[in-house]
């Protein structure tokens, strides 16, 4: 019998930790360098922000949403909108749900870019990050111009948008989704998209099934790299979706095993280009005239009853489940979050693993501690 012996050890990553993506802690139990599990541990980030929901108006609610996910925030804004427009019968003037179009797809290209590039940054890839970063910058730009913010949006409204396309935003825009598209993507899938470094970090690691992903409820870009082709836009569509060309991509196993974390790195890319088409295809078909918001009254009320709608944001399923008694706020809201989802996974997923490898699974994931933590 060996005199020596081994025994697991139980470290704390986070909640301040750049890896975890937010002030999040994982309670890992590790051997020497391999991972025995990684539980998350979440609360720290919670604001009450579903109870806020009960003191404020209908449209008193809409900057909060944008602290949902800060990083996709006219997403969010636009989920609480169309919960609130279904539930109220509240029509929609066709120009404004193009504006939509166009602001939620340039925020999923933005939050994209985080989510990758931050990715690549904790696996100790800089350069990439601040390419990624270089490009939001343009879209920083343009969101400035349309609203006025460049990180918390308030765009959408309840019956529409706060305001139209500023002169020049148009022909900036369509520069900038050209540049991305037969440009951008090129360049930064040469210079680590198919770099051996990345795909040897990423490939075979941290691999979700089509079924495990369906069993632990993932959605979004983490269900398609499973090879599961839903995405809301297209089998539910709302807005105006159903109204352009474009493709679901899914995972295909490139240069590992289907669903792995290089597919979940690379599906981001591509969806990136899809964003793109749809941008190019609302520039195209924007009304140039026409009302941007529907008229409502001053002291809005929702009719009594509840809904529950859901909308693809860029880290998946966005739920909100309404309630509403007939008074001028909301009775109850519930929100589901697709980092929410992701994280159930995690435990599952990091058995086995090297320490290392949770850091590429944890930023595969793309979770971010606002949608966990409400």
């Amino acid at each position: 019998m060996s005199k020596y012996s081994t025994q697991e050890m139980v470290l704390n990553m986070g909640p301040h930790h750049p890896s975890t993506h937010g002030v999040l802690r994982f309670i890992l139990q590790t051997d020497g360098e391999m991972m025995v599990k990684a539980t998350p541990d979440i609360g720290f980030l919670h604001r009450g922000i579903e109870k806020i929901a009960e003191r404020v108006t209908w449209q008193g609610f809409m900057p909060y949403t944008d602290r949902i996910d800060y990083v996709a925030s006219v997403n969010c804004n636009l989920g609480y909108a169309v919960a609130v427009e279904r539930l109220a019968g509240v029509a929609v003037p066709e120009k404004a749900e193009y504006l939509r179009v166009i602001a939620a797809e340039l925020s999923r290209i933005a939050s994209h870019f985080i989510g990758f590039g931050a990715l690549l940054l904790d696996l100790g890839a800089v350069t990439p990050f601040v390419h990624a970063l270089r490009e939001r910058e343009t879209f920083n730009d343009l969101i400035e111009m349309l609203c006025g913010a460049r990180l918390t949006h308030n765009y959408v409204r309840i019956g529409g948008v706060a305001q139209d396309l500023p002169p020049g935003f148009a022909e900036k825009c369509r520069a900038f989704v050209d540049h991305l598209e037969y440009e951008f993507v090129e360049e930064f899938n040469e210079l680590i998209s198919f770099n051996t470094i990345l795909i040897n970090r990423l490939a075979n690691v941290g691999v979700i099934s089509a079924e495990t992903a369906n069993d632990y409820t993932l959605t979004g870009p983490n269900l398609r790299a499973s090879g599961v082709a839903f995405d809301l836009r297209k089998d539910e569509s709302y807005s105006i979706y159903d109204r352009f060309d474009f493709d679901i991509p899914v995972g295909r196993g490139k240069y590992g095993t289907l669903g792995d974390s290089y597919d979940r790195y690379f599906i981001r890319i591509e969806e990136v280009v899809q964003s793109c088409r749809i941008i190019r295809q609302a520039l195209d078909r924007l009304p140039q005239d026409g009302e941007i918001r529907t008229k409502l009254p001053k002291l809005f009320t929702v009719p009594a009853g509840e809904i529950y709608v859901r909308t693809e944001c860029p880290r998946g399923e966005l739920g909100f489940y309404v309630i509403s008694d007939g008074k001028k706020n909301p009775f109850r809201i519930k929100i589901r979050t697709g980092s929410f989802s992701s994280m159930t996974i995690i435990e599952h997923i990091s058995q086995g693993v090297m320490v290392a490898d949770l850091v590429a699974i944890i930023g595969s994931l793309d979770v971010v501690a606002p949608e966990i933590d409400r």
